[in-house]
């Protein structure tokens, strides 16, 4: 299981998405160009101490990135798809990718993903934060493959 951000635009929800990607021991995968200088500052903040334990794969361009791309079916979350992403079946080589925040994802972008799946919400309301968005598709594909790490020590209740 991987995460692939196309062209992030908010610098916090890059860095939260770091975070959640170093606490579940995710890849995440930034295709540039972001919409902001990338660096170690402006992502900080919200990835806080969490980016030395997180594994971060930079592609300049989406051809970089479907060139130099692990093995796995790309599984698109967009507004513009008719199949929620609770109904869909996950895989572990599942590589989950999110558009830009400000613009979503190009139509050659969704040309090129395996799946194309959306997060059910309220009519009326354009989209759910692209951090929050991630939580909830990847803590649904690990539930479902039973693939969240396990925790250190006794466990706490």
């Amino acid at each position: 299981m991987r995460i692939a951000l196309f062209e992030p635009d908010i610098p916090p929800n890059l860095g939260t998405i770091l975070r959640l990607g170093a606490c579940l021991d995710i890849p995440v995968h930034v295709i540039e160009p972001c919409g902001f200088p990338f660096s170690v500052q402006a992502v900080r903040r919200s990835a806080l101490d969490y980016l030395e334990h997180a594994e971060i794969h930079r592609h300049e361009s989406w051809d970089s990135f479907t060139a130099e791309r692990p093995p796995g079916r790309l599984v698109l979350l967009t507004t513009r798809a008719a199949v929620p992403y609770t109904t869909f079946r996950f895989a572990e080589d599942d590589i989950l990718l999110f558009g830009r925040e400000s613009k979503g994802a190009p139509e050659h972008v969704h040309a090129a993903a395996g799946a194309r799946l959306v997060i059910p919400i309220k009519a009326g309301l354009r989209s759910i934060n692209v951090a929050t968005a991630a939580a909830m598709v990847l803590g649904e594909a690990l539930r479902q493959l039973n693939a969240f790490p396990k925790p250190d020590g006794p466990e706490k209740g």
